[in-house]
């Protein structure tokens, strides 16, 4: 069964067109990476899942139209590019903030909310900034915040809106593996966007290259990502290696040796 299905999904900005006639299947349990040059709709897309901005076409999740955005907040959880802080805002405040769809804005924390901010800011390595401010953090412990806040959410579906900046090499790998680990052993939906084309071929089932607001190809890591592919809509010359793992998408340097 499709988890999240669109059908001609077109949306426009200030008057100017973003997305064109999108259409997406996404089945449940599977992840899926969005990826594509800058400025070809892919945060547009995840928001308009979200639904925080408007929309033409139709979005299902779960086969059903979710109009309600506690009812969609129960289902989608959301991991922002460039997240709003409010100041003043403790860690553990923050976290808890997830767990909002589920006692609503004006209820009371209980032990299961208390008890799933804690287990998300153990697997995130961020027990020890829980009474930190999280403007006081870097940016790669911000973005593990902010992340466990979508955790907290026990959400059916994640939406990760380039869920790596500001992190290191090593909790690129452990954000990403916690996600995978996650997905499997509760079935989330995972639609992530990637600029990192190497991590967007590591990590998910399925890849969908977004350009000019429409999806040119999508289907598994190796058939997208192909150097004929990431330069006619990267501009980039690359070499590709195979690995077991997946592609490894590597710039390609120009011949330096004297003539």
């Amino acid at each position: 069964m499709p988890s999240i299905t669109t059908g001609a999904l077109s949306v426009a900005l200030g008057g100017v067109p973003i997305l064109h006639g999108v259409d997406l299947d996404i089945a449940e349990g599977e992840w899926i990476n969005i990826i594509g040059p800058n400025g070809s709709g892919k945060t547009t897309l995840l928001r308009s899942l979200l639904g925080t901005i408007g929309h033409e076409g139709r979005i299902e999740i779960g086969g059903v139209v979710i109009d309600k955005p506690q009812d969609r907040a129960r289902v989608l959880a959301y991991v922002p590019q460039s997240p709003v802080i409010p100041p003043g805002m403790y860690v553990v405040d923050y976290v808890m903030l997830g767990r909002t769809p589920h006692r609503g804005v004006f209820g009371r924390d209980t032990d299961t909310d208390v008890a799933v901010a804690i287990d998300v800011l153990n697997r995130l390595d961020l027990a020890g900034f829980v009474e930190r401010e999280v403007r006081s953090l870097s940016g790669g412990e911000r973005q593990r915040v902010v992340l466990a806040r979508a955790l907290a959410q026990q959400a059916d579906i994640l939406l990760l809106d380039e869920p790596t900046t500001a992190l290191d090499l090593g909790h690129q790998q452990d954000v990403l593996d916690l996600v995978d680990g996650l997905r499997r052993e509760r079935g989330l939906t995972v639609i992530a966007t990637l600029h990192d084309l190497t991590l967007a071929a590591r990590y998910g089932d399925r890849i969908a290259l977004l350009a000019d607001g429409r999806i040119v190809v999508s289907g598994a890591p190796a058939e997208v990502l192909t150097a004929e592919v990431i330069a006619e809509h990267f501009g980039a010359t690359v070499r590709i290696i195979d690995e077991p793992d997946g592609p490894v998408i590597v710039p390609a340097t120009p011949d330096r040796s004297p003539r």
